[in-house]
């Protein structure tokens, strides 16, 4: 026996490559060895980025006496969740079943070799602590408990594998979809909010985008004030605390106190798009210079250190460096002082809170946003303006100095779920902004993706060095289309158009449920395994159904075409009695909902290229959510039958809602004025 995961191409499978456990990936010859030897399973999921992940493999896989034990009485077996998110949602409900606890990694699952989990929890310690069993006290416990407690062990299998069959949604007719949801997560939020330091409910803080992004369509369809303020105060204390890295941008997963100020350091690809896509629309509602300049900051660093040569965008940057969380990020007042002038760091130091007293670790600083820089201006006398230049010329030279110490790991497989949530952000935040070289970068992306991991009609799911690999889940087909629906918005190209109607296509071939709506997460023809999720409440990414539905329902209008529409409706029917009892953990539902109930305006500009283009960076400018607008120059051929505008001398707009239309406007007022109405007739 030896260590299987020499050849795999997951960076976090190759971390333990050179562990004395005798790894195997997730693959029928480790099962069937299971079932040979009649050994239970040891199931370890985690990825390339998770601080208590290492902490467990220093302590425990890279130690021996702990790696005799594991391959003693266990087949064990490494799974990437970012690569097999169909593992891992299956074994984390499966924990939660087990332990009534919610889940995380390290997740550490005992199966029987038909692979059902028995006992397990998250990270261990060598010995025991933490209120948690050590590790090597606990297995050869368990191993014992599989080989005695047979029969115990298979009653509680067929219980737990009844409860994950019986948790899905169950379809329940004669229930028409109705508003009542909107305000019913409207009030949840509201009591959830916290109004000293934005956000909802206390530490650890998620930025949970799709809650933020409920706030500002309940602000854009109702001019519910307070629905913006709780967005725009979130926004800006995200923005101003240590989860935002104010040196180089992008954000990290989550903070772990309530007002955002030290975060857990890893930066994820699938938090900085919907991010950047809020503070593109934040900006839009309030005219806030910061929100824009954090779009930017965010853009600038995912082109320095998260785009790969290819186009497509790698997946995520270690919490640590040298074995220690945080440790690429935080400073200490000597090293500032000692790289800046005096007056850079008289801006800086009190700007980023180097006058306070340490915050990580009791010796070291981590930057946040103290005091506005106007304030610090005053202060010391100074003119903004010379405030601005001092602080981005300490900037600057602090990047430059990072830049040479031991930089965090970079996760560089590239997902095709995760870069569509870029793509989007990209092309939302491109088109508000009026940065063609936004769009560009999401493009680019998009022809990575449509010419790396789209074979015969599939999409696949995980690239890296040269090599595409496992069929693609719900998420990648979903949010995919999602992102094109608004690239399209970008930049209209006749190729996206295409790979959206393909896409399409392949989502209701393969994954939709034709008999009780909705989107399984695996496609019909997945290795079959202990159960088929199909979910529809948000996690750290949106919910695949709900995106499906969204994406389908937005396409079916934009092409007239109902089997879109219809498959959303079947969806968003299904999940409804679910949406109805708990709204707030239903958030991107809620959008295929108002959309349902109010189908989005869809605005087509045909003229010369100059004026169209002109016409629609005016209309990005005012933030309407359920306003699609495409704009169609006189040169573009082949145009589907809904977009086939006659060409003329002057921009033309046709306006249509649902089934009605309204006769072409050529004056850019009245389109504004109809577009703000958000109603036809």
């Amino acid at each position: 026996m030896a260590n299987h995961l020499v050849s795999e191409s997951s960076p976090y499978l190759q971390q333990h490559a050179d562990n004395p456990v005798n790894w195997h990936p997730w693959c029928e010859q480790a099962l069937a060895l299971a079932r040979e030897q009649d050994k239970p399973i040891l199931l370890s999921v985690g990825y390339s980025t998770c601080h208590w992940c290492h902490v467990m493999a220093h302590e425990s896989f890279e130690d021996q006496t702990t790696a005799d034990l594991i391959n003693r009485d266990y087949i064990a077996i490494k799974v990437d969740r970012e690569e097999r998110p169909d593992l891992d949602q299956i074994y984390q409900s499966a924990h939660n079943l087990l332990t009534g606890k919610s889940g995380g990694w390290p997740l550490t699952l005992f199966l029987t070799p038909d692979q059902t989990p028995f006992y397990g929890g998250t990270y261990f310690p060598p010995e025991a602590r933490y209120n948690r069993p050590g590790f090597k006290d606990l297995l050869p416990k368990v191993a014992q408990a599989y080989r005695e407690r047979r029969h115990d062990i298979a009653q509680q299998n067929i219980s737990l594998r009844e409860s994950l069959a019986s948790g899905g949604p169950v379809p329940q007719a004669g229930i028409e979809p109705n508003p009542a949801p909107l305000a019913g997560a409207q009030s949840q939020l509201e009591k959830n909010f916290d109004p000293v330091h934005g956000g909802f409910g206390g530490a650890p803080k998620f930025p949970r985008p799709s809650e933020i992004a409920f706030c500002l369509r309940r602000y854009a369809a109702e001019e519910n004030a307070q629905a913006l303020e709780m967005a725009r105060q979130t926004l800006r204390k995200i923005a101003d605390g240590g989860i935002n890295d104010q040196l180089g941008g992008g954000f990290c997963r989550y903070s772990v106190d309530e007002r955002w100020l030290i975060p857990h350091f890893e930066k994820m690809l699938y938090d900085n798009g919907p991010l950047l896509e809020l503070y593109a629309n934040a900006w839009c509602c309030s005219g806030d210079e910061r929100f824009r300049r954090v779009a930017e900051e965010t853009v600038a660093w995912l082109e320095r250190e998260m785009r790969a040569p290819q186009g497509g965008f790698y997946s995520a940057l270690d919490a640590d460096s040298e074995h220690v969380e945080g440790k690429f990020y935080v400073w200490t007042p000597q090293e500032v002082a000692a790289t800046l002038s005096a007056d850079e760091y008289a801006v800086l130091s009190r700007h980023y809170g180097l006058d306070q007293p340490a915050n990580f670790e009791g010796s070291h600083w981590h930057f946040y946003v103290a005091h506005p820089l106007d304030q610090v201006a005053r202060e010391l006398s100074v003119e903004l303006d010379d405030a601005w230049r001092l602080l981005e010329s300490a900037r600057t030279k602090l990047i430059a100095l990072r830049a040479q110490r031991v930089r965090p790991g970079r996760d560089e497989k590239i997902l095709t779920s995760w870069n569509a949530l870029m793509i989007k952000g990209l092309a939302h935040a491109g088109r508000t902004f009026g940065r063609e070289d936004w769009i560009a970068l999401a493009q680019q992306a998009t022809d990575f993706i449509h010419a790396e991991l789209w074979r015969n009609n599939r999409l696949l799911a995980s690239w890296k060095d040269g090599k595409s690999n496992l069929g693609g889940y719900l998420d990648d087909y979903a949010f995919l289309l999602d992102a094109l629906v608004e690239l399209l918005q970008a930049r209209f190209r006749t190729a996206d158009l295409t790979f959206a109607c393909e896409l399409a296509e392949a989502l209701l071939v393969r994954f939709e449920d034709c008999d009780q709506g909705g989107f399984y997460f695996t496609a019909h023809d997945h290795e079959t395994l202990i159960f088929r999720p199909k979910t529809g409440f948000d996690n750290a990414t949106p919910s695949g159904n709900a995106v499906a539905a969204f994406a389908l329902q937005r396409l079916g209008h934009l092409l007239g075409e109902t089997r879109y529409l219809a498959a959303a409706e079947r969806a968003l029917k299904l999940f409804y009695p679910q949406i109805a009892s708990q709204p707030a953990g239903f958030m991107s539902f809620l959008s295929v909902l108002e959309e349902y109930l109010d189908p989005p305006q869809i605005a087509v500009l045909r003229g010369p290229a100059e004026q169209v283009a002109a016409w629609q960076q005016t209309l990005a400018k005012e933030y309407r959510p359920s306003t699609m607008v495409l704009a169609l120059s006189d040169e573009m051929e082949k145009l589907p039958g809904s977009l086939d505008k006659p060409a003329t001398s002057v921009v033309n707009a046709w306006v249509c809602q649902s089934v009605k239309c309204l006769p072409a406007i050529s004056d850019i007022d009245i389109l504004l004025q109809v577009c703000k109405v958000g109603k036809i007739g």
